[in-house]
């Protein structure tokens, strides 16, 4: 066997001095045998670590026993999974992975994050009217409905399981749990990291009256330590009311999961109504046959909360791009719309404005459509609107 030369200069502290070692002769197969040792211990340290933050509490658990039972009787639900009412890549290309987190990390992109911190309109919460509502940044809204508030999707910390990975934006004031109000009901899209905030629920679970969930999310919030006669979960159209306040739980066109397990849970959009108002809250969808299906189902809708931002045309059938949120507003023909999905976390590769920017250009281009794009925090009153909530409140921190 061939003997390979390896030179090795150690610095090593005695006595004050550097010393410099050594000509060391090794056979090949010692070498490759290191080679080896090396890989194996990198593979087992891989593993494991993957093993303990795959049973971080935050990820929450996979369905089963009678609430898998129900799961395995939605029509939603076969071979194992949840669909979308039609086919739906969830990426339009083929390229691995790995390509896609490299390109996502390392290719820049202006204005990814904002410059300095975004204005905020601090509110007092806990004191909204009636037939109000309040954004909170992402898709967190904060409502007053007959008297009841709901508070849909509420992430107030990180939207990945380590909060230096996806962080808030810098905001002028940033709300936490201790601004509100006892919830009477929380109302949840689907189990993503940037919708479904694990210390809201530990934080805040003992104040919120009952739960609103798709079908399979409730074993998430079960082991969070969420009652479980306080958790309603819902497939698609099934309906409740409670205290004058109708929500319905309808189609979405999107996907689920927190860890390597997707359409493990359901996704959804909701309506939720009183006497006097009906009001639509999208989650995250792309644009397909679902949302005609819900404007002929629904033909009064008094406002739309809508998806705009965080799209990528690899995405287009689970989020959707500037182009689809027109065609959804032009679809569902509501008196208003207030978009999100925006202004929080930088999740795809535009400027941050960039969909505050295209609504601008959408609602010179649309006659009959009103957006309004109201700062964080700011109230907006349901049942009297006035040209005033339209302001461009992003393009101070553009400068």
């Amino acid at each position: 066997m061939r003997a390979i030369q390896l030179v090795f200069f150690l610095p090593l502290l005695l006595r004050g001095h550097y010393v410099i070692v050594m000509k060391i002769k090794t056979p090949l197969k010692h070498v490759l045998l290191n080679v080896l040792i090396v890989l194996f211990v990198l593979i087992v340290a891989l593993t494991i670590s993957a093993t303990v933050v795959l049973n971080m509490k935050s990820f929450g658990k996979l369905p089963r026993g009678n609430r898998l039972e129900r799961i395995e009787q939605s029509p939603n639900y076969h071979d194992g999974r949840f669909w979308n009412l039609e086919e739906t890549p969830h990426l339009t290309s083929n390229r691995s992975i790995f390509t896609r987190f490299w390109e996502f990390a390392t290719h820049k992109v202006k204005d990814r994050v904002p410059s300095k911190p975004l204005p905020v309109e601090v509110s007092n919460l806990k004191g909204l009217q009636n037939n109000s509502v309040v954004w909170l940044g992402h898709s967190t809204y904060l409502l007053k409905m007959n008297d009841k508030f709901i508070l849909v999707d509420p992430v107030f910390h990180s939207a990945s399981p380590f909060s230096s990975i996806v962080s808030p934006f810098a905001m002028e004031y940033s709300y936490s749990v201790s601004d509100l109000p006892p919830i009477d009901f929380v109302v949840i899209t689907h189990d993503h990291w940037d919708h479904l905030d694990y210390l809201f629920y530990r934080e805040y679970k003992a104040q919120v009256k009952y739960f609103i969930a798709p079908l399979g999310v409730g074993e998430h919030l079960e082991y969070w330590g969420c009652s479980p006669d306080r958790i309603i979960e819902l497939d698609w159209q099934d309906k409740i009311t409670i205290d004058g306040v109708c929500i319905t739980c309808l189609p979405a066109r999107h996907f689920s999961g927190r860890g390597l397990n997707s359409y493990k849970t359901l996704w959804a959009s909701y309506m939720i109504q009183s006497n006097n108002l009906t009001l639509y809250f999208q989650g995250d969808s792309g644009y397909g046959k679902h949302i005609p299906i819900i404007a002929e189902q629904f033909p009064s809708i008094d406002f739309a909360f809508m998806e705009n931002g965080q799209y990528n045309e690899e995405w287009r059938y689970v989020h959707q791009m500037p182009v689809d949120l027109e065609k959804s507003i032009n679809t569902l023909g509501a008196k208003h719309y207030i978009t999100g999905h925006n202004s929080k976390f930088s999740l795809a590769r535009h400027a941050w404005y960039e969909p505050l920017e295209n609504l601008v250009l959408m609602a010179n281009g649309n006659n009959h459509c009103d957006i309004l794009t109201p700062r964080i925090g700011q109230v907006v009153t349901l049942d009297t609107i006035n040209d005033n909530n339209f302001t461009y409140w992003w393009r101070s921190v553009m400068l």
